[in-house]
């Protein structure tokens, strides 16, 4: 049957730098469907630069002359110039990134242009660029880490001493120091950027000279391309060079625990603004109002962060997905891969940015925060480990502060304001110095010991961080 779309279609070879084997053009409709140069372009830099040392390497080789290759140089860095000025016409037509530029490439210089894809296919040449773009991402990525534990340092430094209560099942527990809870996110931040440089090792290997699976008959040299972009090795196996996108799940699965953790930071920031717990104040730059409610502070930038968390969530199973079912080598699937990875890195890098701009200004309320400590018996332990002390089994000690505590309940009074004669109800043992471990600050001094919520413990914590690490 005839074509449909015969006003769309001339003869392939015009357009398709393949197209020598086709004896039609592809289907209007279908060239705009299998076309990734929407989303692909953003990788011209890394593009360009993988062209290049290319080329350096097949100079080095003897497959091109010297001035071929300072003639693609050359019109590599024009075109460079062009992209980002704005000049750059791109061409669904020639479907993605490579072919855009190595058209352009060949009307500017001629013979020398086309004889860059020598010894190279777009296979290997896309896990190339990808490989190149997301390594310069993940160092973006870490910048702002470090940038949000700066801050978070700073923050533990200022309220090294401002009791607040501890929760679990967010009942308060015990009382802690602001100080030691923003380490608590410090730390799930060191953990975060170890993963990434750890999987910045595996993105860091060179699949060029893969070429489209199985390798290429010319005299390549894989070792000294991957000194020229900077790469730790050539990938080993051509197949797998091309092939898998792991080192792309691998760092998605990275972002999606930045994301949980930054999406825990949410909400207790979001809990802590309300007027219910009234413990911190964010900057009304960070915040927006409500269109019917004069009164509302919405804590948007929370919010916003919390929410992303489910989008890098859903790329990291899309991934996942694209990858389960792929037989060796490459697939056309693969082309799926860039949208969800690009859109994790922005989602990332806004998240963190978003997050290292506002902490330095968080307005803690430390009047508030000690009201709330003073509230749930948070001190219970504390007397439990003083019987203990007077050689109480622990387990006795524990039914001994429970009925106290019952007590307390009953009286709506705080083990602290409890009276000598009070206590000493619930055992005899207890003495006028009992008072010394049931304030908030003998509790939070008490627990001196690595790791600790005393602000000794915080601060020591504080300059280690600040002297074993690269931030500032």
């Amino acid at each position: 049957m005839p074509n449909t779309n015969d006003e769309n279609m001339k003869d392939q070879s015009d357009t398709k730098l393949w197209g020598g084997r086709f004896s039609e053009s592809t289907d209007a409709f279908v060239e705009a469907f299998t076309a990734s140069i929407q989303f692909d372009q953003r990788l011209y830099k890394h593009d360009i630069t993988g062209s290049k040392a290319h080329a350096q390497m097949l100079e080095k080789v003897g497959i091109l002359t010297t001035e071929e290759m300072q003639s693609i140089h050359q019109g590599l860095d024009e075109i460079l110039v062009d992209i980002e000025q704005g000049k750059m016409e791109w061409s669904i037509a020639l479907e993605d990134i490579h072919m855009n530029i190595e058209a352009k490439l060949t009307d500017r210089i001629g013979l020398a242009g086309k004889k860059l894809h020598t010894g190279r296919s777009r296979n290997d040449q896309i896990a190339t660029d990808i490989r190149l773009w997301l390594r310069e991402q993940i160092d973006l990525i870490s910048d702002e880490i470090q940038r949000l534990q700066t801050g978070l340092l700073d923050l533990a430094e200022r309220e090294a001493e401002t009791i607040l209560p501890g929760f679990t099942h967010l009942q308060v527990a015990q009382p802690i120091t602001f100080g030691h809870h923003m380490l608590a996110w410090y730390e799930m931040l060191v953990r975060d950027d170890e993963r990434l440089q750890d999987c910045r090792k595996r993105v860091n290997i060179l699949p060029l000279g893969a070429a489209a699976l199985a390798g290429t008959t010319y005299p390549i040299d894989r070792a000294y391309t991957a000194e020229l972009l900077g790469f730790d090795r050539p990938a080993n196996n051509s197949l797998d060079a091309v092939s898998d996108r792991d080192f792309a799940i691998e760092f998605t699965a990275a972002a999606t625990l930045i994301m949980t953790h930054l999406s825990r930071f949410s909400e207790e920031l979001v809990l802590w603004t309300s007027a219910q717990f009234n413990f911190i104040n964010l900057p009304d730059r960070f915040c927006t109002g409500s269109s019917i409610m004069p009164q509302k502070k919405n804590p948007d930038v929370p919010e916003l962060v919390r929410g992303k968390t489910g989008r890098v969530n859903g790329n990291l199973i899309a991934l996942l997905t694209l990858m389960k079912s792929q037989p060796l080598a490459y697939n056309k699937d693969n082309q799926e891969d860039k949208e969800p990875l690009f859109d994790t890195v922005d989602t990332l890098l806004g998240c963190l940015r978003a997050y290292a701009d506002m902490m330095p200004y968080v307005e803690v309320k430390a009047d508030n925060m000690r009201k709330a400590a003073m509230q749930g018996f948070s001190t219970a332990t504390d007397l439990a480990d003083y019987l203990v002390g007077k050689n109480m089994p622990f387990r006795d000690a524990h039914e001994v502060v429970g009925k106290a505590v019952a007590y307390g309940v009953e009286t709506s009074k705080d083990l602290s304001e409890m009276s000598l004669q009070e206590l000493r109800q619930f055992s005899d043992v207890i003495t006028e110095e009992v008072f010394e471990v049931l304030t908030l600050e003998g509790s939070v001094a008490a627990r001196d010991h690595l790791g600790g919520t005393a602000p000794r413990q915080v601060k020591k914590r504080i300059e280690e961080a600040r002297n074993n690490s690269s931030l500032t």
